[in-house]
């Protein structure tokens, strides 16, 4: 009988950790999404400040342009200024260069403005490449170890697939059919330990004499609660 029960017990391991197994293939390629979904938000956040300063350089082109612009046409009509011949034509080129020039220096104010932008943002977009770098270094790390765990599965999952065929021609049928279906009902646990008159199933008490009969004798002998094959062990000793 303690033969059998050695048996059962190790009969549990590999349904324990094909159960474990089974979880983990569920889990993993959801952790990987999540850890995906993480990074990119983050890269996100981290690339809006590359993308103002893109943003900015683009405006301070634009207006640098446009006072390139304005004073092509300041020198125009300065030179127009020579050519004129009545006072109402030359009136009305030094209201022209007179607004040509207000232009230009409201454009040199936002320029000066963007160019503090720009300032600030070049620092920002360098802590935040290098951080992001940082982070990038954990995540692939991370995502490695994951992918590895996960590829892992397969082969895990048919060693001990084939460990527990192995066992199950070992056990006898009668007790195979008992174990199996007290597994169903009980979350895939067959068969439980016991260490001061707890179940280590249900973690409920178990009746003093049958905690010593446990200890003394060789049947099997199933929980009152959770009605799992119970098994006496020694917690001070190894398994």
């Amino acid at each position: 009988m303690k033969e059998q029960l050695l048996l059962l017990i190790e009969l549990q391991e590999c349904d324990t950790q094909l159960m474990k197994m089974e979880s983990m293939k569920k889990q993993l390629p959801e952790k990987i999404k999540k850890l995906d979904d993480d990074f990119l938000s983050l890269q996100e956040k981290m690339e809006q400040s590359s993308r103002k300063y893109e943003s900015s350089k683009t405006q301070h082109a634009e207006n640098e342009n446009k006072i390139k612009k304005l004073d092509e046409g300041i020198i125009k009509s300065k030179e127009r200024l020579l050519e004129v011949k009545n006072n109402k034509e030359y009136q009305a080129l030094l209201k022209e260069i007179e607004i040509a020039e207000t232009t230009r220096s409201d454009i040199e104010t936002v320029i000066i403005s963007i160019l503090d932008e720009l300032e600030k943002l070049s620092v920002q977009v360098k802590k935040d490449q290098a951080e992001l770098s940082g982070y990038r270094e954990k995540y692939e790390e991370e995502k490695k170890i994951l992918e590895i765990n996960l590829n892992s599965m397969d082969t895990s999952s048919a060693s001990w697939e084939q460990k527990r065929i192995d066992l199950k021609k070992k056990v006898p049928a009668e007790l195979l059919v008992r174990y199996e279906k007290i597994k169903k009902r009980n979350n895939g646990i067959g068969i439980s330990s016991v260490w001061k008159s707890v179940c280590n199933g249900c973690h409920m008490n178990i009746p003093p004499q049958l905690y010593i009969e446990l200890q003394k004798s060789s049947e099997l002998h199933s929980c009152p609660n959770c009605h799992r094959i119970m098994y006496f062990q020694d917690m001070k000793k190894p398994a």
